[in-house]
């Protein structure tokens, strides 16, 4: 699902919402979470799942094709771990 295909559902299932007052939304909430996580903080939706960041110390790898030590810088990653709601209902979903 694509977020224009996410603003189209959500505008179909509020009829009295304006397709620009769905999309300023969903744009909104996105921008809201995204700032979340880049101040670090850990994201929790109940029945649905939590967005934390992964934090990689830097460290030395080398290139496959020279053989070469590379310096790997450190990083930080974005993981989502699904809640117990959002695991059974596609769980349910898959055996029906």
């Amino acid at each position: 699902m694509t977020r224009t295909n996410l603003i189209e559902r959500l505008a179909a299932q509020q009829p009295h919402l304006s397709d620009d007052d769905v999309a300023l939304a969903v744009k909104t909430l996105l921008e809201q979470l995204t700032e979340a996580l880049v101040r670090g903080e850990r994201i929790e939706i109940r029945d649905f799942g939590a967005f934390s960041l992964r934090h990689y110390a830097a460290r030395m790898g080398r290139d496959p094709r020279t053989g070469e030590p590379v310096a790997i810088p450190a990083k930080r990653s974005v993981y989502f771990r699904p809640g117990k709601g959002l695991r059974e209902r596609v769980a349910n979903g898959l055996e029906g």
